[in-house]
């Protein structure tokens, strides 16, 4: 476990003696804090997140405080901001947390989410047309704009709170720490604060606290889907990332190939405006295009003199392989036949099944277009990266011929909107240390003579 620096420690104090700050006016003798209330709207959220711990439940429990938000701006809008404060404080301090150490992750959410629902009281009592008044049924439809702007003052406030602890704690510069922060969360806030409002109007209405009950059922029920959704993902990342680190192993040029040709993809998709379903796959199709070379001998793709023209043919045969490892994977979707199909070309001289022109997926247009740029601008034992510039202009002129004129467009745009800058691979290593060849059956291609076949069999 790595320690948590001193001056996030001082951070997380701070957060916390702010947060006393907060409360302490409802503990003021005469203050007139309405206890009953608190002490219901803390106890219904210390019990849901400990459903989260509930050994019935397990892993299917939604994790996180996103999931129980609700109760607490329910609290916001019923209470005033002092006591709102105080509502947050025990299920904050006996909620579930997976990650070391847990101790002081309890103790920074017991400071940042009575800070937030104090700020989101006070953003509710003063927005025009607010305050505790407006939550009868009768006022209910004027009480919308305050309560977004409750919810919106909650999710700023841990925001900014987020940010400044991936600043001292894992060292991150300000800019990329608060980068997107608020704009990532900010709907699933408001939607969270248009279920406490509901709750608060029920809890103010004839039939009591008990019906306020009712929100949370739908509202946990599309929390539990939303988790299992991202537990399937992880697991679909778990899986591809097992097949890339396979390959990485077993043959040393292409590591880190993979996950830039993934990103390419993307770029590539985003360009042609796909949606981000597609994108999704794409960026599957391209990190797995080289699955197949588990299937290739190790001594072929750690060869180090030229290949014969049977150790090619050999080689030349990991599309099929590919296709085949992932043949059972559903999730994968179109990506499939991108990998079996990106080293064909649009003249119809590719492999495996020299399919040309539209014949040819659009999935694995656009990897062929990605893997033979990353081919280009990357470095290898005998020869130097070439620049982005020189790499898109080849692109351009073997269009028609090797690529679809229309993927080397769009990836020469996004280029120019975007640049390119491939990142440092996990183990440290430069990513520029892969690629693979393009053109077996080009020899006078530009593209070949750039990139020529390697061990990897032309990516």
């Amino acid at each position: 476990m790595r320690a948590v620096p001193p001056i996030a420690r001082a951070y997380i104090l701070c957060a916390v003696l702010a947060a006393a700050a907060c409360a302490a006016p409802a503990l003021r003798p005469g203050a007139g804090t309405p206890w009953g209330a608190v002490a219901l709207l803390a106890l219904l959220y210390a019990a849901c997140e400990q459903l989260t711990r509930c050994p019935f439940m397990g892993r299917r429990a939604p994790t996180g405080m996103g999931s129980f938000v609700p109760v607490l701006l329910a609290g916001a809008f019923l209470l005033p901001p002092s006591a709102a404060a105080l509502v947050a404080v025990p299920g904050a301090l006996l909620g579930r947390v997976e990650q070391h150490p847990v101790r002081l992750r309890r103790l920074w959410h017991a400071g940042q989410l009575p800070l937030a629902s104090c700020a989101a009281a006070h953003a509710f009592g003063a927005s025009p047309g607010g305050g505790r008044d407006v939550l009868g049924a009768a006022g209910f439809p004027y009480a919308l704009l305050p309560a977004c702007a409750g919810a919106a003052a909650f999710c700023l406030v841990l925001a900014v709170l987020d940010g400044g602890i991936l600043v001292t704690a894992e060292r991150r510069s300000p800019r990329t720490a608060w980068r997107g922060l608020l704009l990532r969360s900010l709907a699933p806030y408001l939607v969270h604060g248009l279920a406490g409002l509901m709750m608060a109007v029920l809890w103010r209405s004839p039939y009591g606290p008990v019906a306020s009950l009712l929100v949370l059922l739908p509202m946990y029920v599309s929390c539990w889907v939303f988790a299992q959704y991202h537990r399937e993902r992880a697991a679909h990342q778990a899986t591809i990332r097992a097949l890339v680190q396979a390959v990485d192993i077993k043959d040393r040029y292409t590591r880190g190939h993979s996950e830039r040709v993934g990103r390419a993809s993307v770029m590539i998709a985003r360009e042609l405006g796909m949606d981000e379903h597609r994108q999704e796959v794409l960026r599957f199709a391209g990190i797995l295009h080289d699955v197949g070379k588990l299937g290739v001998p190790t001594r072929l793709l750690r060869k180090d003199g030229p290949l014969t023209p049977e150790e090619r043919r050999i080689i030349e045969l990991h599309p099929e392989y590919g296709h085949e490892m992932v043949r059972g994977i559903g999730f994968l979707g179109e990506a499939r036949a991108a990998i079996l199909h990106h080293h064909e070309r649009m003249d119809g001289r590719g492999y495996p099944c020299g399919l040309a022109g539209a014949r040819i997926p659009e999935y694995a247009r656009v990897v062929a277009v990605a893997d033979a740029f990353d081919a280009m601008t990357s470095t290898r034992s005998y020869r130097r990266a070439r620049p982005v510039d020189t790499a898109v202009a080849e692109l351009r002129r073997c269009a028609g011929a090797q690529f679809d004129p229309r993927m080397v467009r769009a990836l020469a745009r996004a280029i120019d909107r975007h640049g390119w800058h491939p990142a440092v691979t996990a183990d440290g290593l430069d990513p520029a240390v892969v690629a693979d060849g393009l053109d077996p059956a080009g020899a006078g291609d530009p593209v070949a003579r750039l990139a020529p076949l390697d061990r990897g069999g032309g990516s």
